[in-house]
C-alpha cells in the first residue's frame, strides 16, 4: 500500500512511513463537520421513514393501478403485435403465390408461344425465336414450336436454319402423319426454290414413307427397273427398262458406265443367244441422276437351222417357183437387195415366181423366241429367149385396156371417175404351158400416192397376148384372155 502522506510505497504491515515518518490509521478520525454531517443525514433518513409509513398504502394502491394499466398495455401491445405479424405474413404469402403464378405464367408454353406471336407480328423474329426456344424447352411434344421457328427463319432469309427446324419434325419420330408429312411439304417448297433439287432427291430417297414419296415423284430420280432379273434364259427376253417418273434412261450393253452420251432408251431390248450387260441410269427431268444399275444375262437358245430352199442357184430360160421351207414354229423372211434378212423384211408366204433377169434371194428362218438362223442364198438368172420387154408389154396392156373402154387414154384416166391407173411390171409366171408377164395396177386420187388395186394383168412374153390373172377351183393359177 502507499502513504496517504507523501504516497510511499509502503510494505504490508507496516503502519509508520519510513519517508515522512506519518503514522498510518487503520480507523480514522471523524472531524466535527462531518459527524454533524452524518448526523444530519440520519435524521432526515428517519424522517422520510416516518412519511414514507403513512403513506405507504396511497402508494401502494396507486402502484397496483399503474401496474394494471402498464400490464393491460402491454397485453394490448403484444396482441397488435401478433396482429401486424399475422397481417404481414398473410401478405408476404400472397405476395410469394403472385409470384409463383407470374412465374408459372410468365414461363408457360402457352405465354411464351404468344409472345413470340407478338413480337413477329412486329417483325421482331429473332426474339420471337428466343421465346420459341423457351417454350421447345419446356416441351418438345408440341410440332408447331418447330414449325413457327421454321417460319420465322424463313422470313429472316435463313432457309438452312428453316430446314433444320423442319428436319427435326421428321426426324422426331413421334409427331403424326399429318404432321410429317407437312414438314416434308415445306422442305421441298424451300429446296425447289434454290434448284437444290439433288437435295430434294437425297430426303426423299431417306424417306420411309411411301405415300410421302409419291406426292413428289416428279423430284425423284431413281434406278431405273429391269423387267426381267439377272440370271440364265434360255429364251429370247423383250428387256424392258422403266423409270419412277418423266426423264431419260440411258443404257448401253457393253458393261461400260452410261451417261447422257450414252443410247437413249425408247423401246425393249430384245436379248438373243449370248452374254448381255445391260447398265442404265436414269435422269429426270429436273436434272437429278439416279444411281447406275447393272444386269447380267446369259440367253443360251437352240438356233433354227438355215431354211431349205427348192431350186439351186444357176440361169433359167423359162419361169420358176421358188420354194422354201424351215423348221417347225419357225418364219421365213427375205431380201433381194442384197441386205441381210431379220424381222422387218419380206415374210415368205407361200412359193414365189422368179423374177426376170438376175436376182439375189437371201432367206432366214426365225424362232417364235426370236432367234435366227443362218442365211441361205440363192442367185437366179431367169432369160426369156424371144419374149417382148416388160416395158413394151405394160404399153401392150395399156393399149388393149384404152381399146376395151377400161380406160380413157394411154394416160390411165378412167371415164367418169376422178382417179387415174397405172401399171407396173412385177414377175414372171407360168399358166398352162404359157409363160406370162405379171402387171400389177395402182390408182392415184389426184394426191399423188399410188394404192394398190386388186387386179393383176398378165401378158404374154412372146405373143403379147393381154389376160386377167384369175384362181381356179383349186386356188391354181388361171388366165382369162381380154
Amino acid at each position: 500500500m502507499k502513504c496517504p502522506n507523501c504516497s510511499n510505497e509502503m510494505k504490508e504491515g507496516q503502519l509508520i512511513c519510513e519517508a515522512c515518518g506519518n503514522e498510518i490509521r487503520i480507523v480514522p478520525d471523524f472531524e466535527p463537520e462531518i459527524e454533524n454531517s452524518i448526523t444530519e443525514t440520519l435524521s432526515t433518513l428517519a424522517a422520510l421513514q416516518d412519511d414514507e409509513t403513512t403513506g405507504s398504502d396511497k402508494d401502494k394502491e396507486n402502484n397496483k393501478k399503474e401496474k394494471e394499466i402498464e400490464k393491460k398495455k402491454i397485453e394490448q401491445s403484444r396482441k397488435m403485435g401478433t396482429m401486424i405479424g399475422i397481417i404481414i405474413s398473410a401478405v408476404l404469402i400472397v405476395a410469394l403465390f403472385s409470384y409463383m403464378l407470374y412465374s408459372y405464367h410468365v414461363g408457360s408454353v402457352s405465354y411464351q408461344m404468344d409472345r413470340a406471336r407478338e413480337y413477329a407480328a412486329h417483325g421482331e423474329y429473332e426474339q420471337a425465336i428466343a421465346c420459341l426456344n423457351i417454350a421447345y424447352n419446356k416441351d418438345d411434344t408440341d410440332p408447331q414450336i418447330l414449325f413457327l421457328k421454321a417460319d420465322y427463319y424463313y422470313l429472316l432469309f435463313d432457309n438452312d436454319s428453316a430446314l433444320q427446324e423442319l428436319k427435326q419434325i421428321i426426324d422426331k419420330g413421334t409427331y403424326s402423319y399429318e404432321t410429317v408429312e407437312e414438314a416434308y411439304d415445306k422442305m421441298v417448297a424451300i429446296y425447289s426454290q434454290e434448284d437444290r433439287y439433288e437435295d430434294i432427291n437425297e430426303l426423299l430417297l431417306n424417306c420411309k414413307e411411301d405415300t410421302i414419296v409419291n406426292m413428289f415423284q416428279s423430284y425423284l430420280a431413281k434406278e431405273p427397273e429391269f423387267s426381267y432379273v439377272e440370271g440364265n434364259y434360255d429364251e429370247v427376253i423383250p428387256l424392258k427398262l422403266s423409270s419412277n417418273t418423266s426423264g431419260t434412261i440411258y443404257y448401253t450393253s457393253d458393261g461400260s458406265i452410261p451417261d447422257e452420251n450414252s443410247k437413249v432408251y425408247t423401246a425393249p431390248l430384245f436379248l438373243e443367244s449370248g452374254d448381255y450387260t445391260i447398265s442404265a441410269v436414269f435422269v429426270n427431268d429436273y436434272g437429278i441422276k439416279s444411281e447406275v444399275v447393272s444386269k447380267f444375262y446369259h440367253i443360251s437358245l437352240e438356233t433354227p437351222d438355215a431354211p431349205e430352199v427348192s431350186l439351186y442357184s444357176g440361169e433359167y430360160t423359162e419361169p420358176m417357183l421358188v420354194s422354201v421351207t424351215a423348221d417347225p414354229g419357225c418364219d421365213i423372211y427375205y431380201t433381194t437387195d442384197g441386205t441381210e434378212p431379220t424381222k422387218d423384211s419380206v415374210p415368205y408366204t407361200g412359193p414365189i415366181p422368179m423374177p426376170l433377169g438376175v436376182t439375189h434371194f437371201k432367206f432366214v428362218s426365225i424362232s417364235e423366241e426370236g432367234v435366227a438362223g443362218d442365211v441361205t442364198m440363192r442367185t437366179y438368172i431367169l432369160k426369156l429367149e424371144g419374149a417382148v420387154s416388160t416395158d413394151d408389154a405394160v404399153d401392150e396392156l395399156i393399149d388393149r385396156l384404152v381399146e376395151t373402154g377400161y380406160l380413157e387414154d394411154k394416160s390411165g384416166n378412167v371415164p367418169q371417175q376422178n382417179v387415174t391407173y397405172s401399171y407396173q411390171f412385177s414377175s414372171v409366171v407360168s399358166i398352162d404351158d404359157e409363160v406370162y408377164f405379171t402387171i400389177n395396177e395402182y390408182f392415184d386420187d389426184g394426191t399423188g400416192i399410188l394404192s394398190r388395186t386388186d387386179k393383176v394383168f398378165l401378158v404374154q412374153v412372146y405373143t403379147k397376148a393381154v389376160a386377167r390373172l384369175g384362181y381356179g377351183e383349186n386356188g391354181e393359177f388361171v388366165a382369162h384372155i381380154l
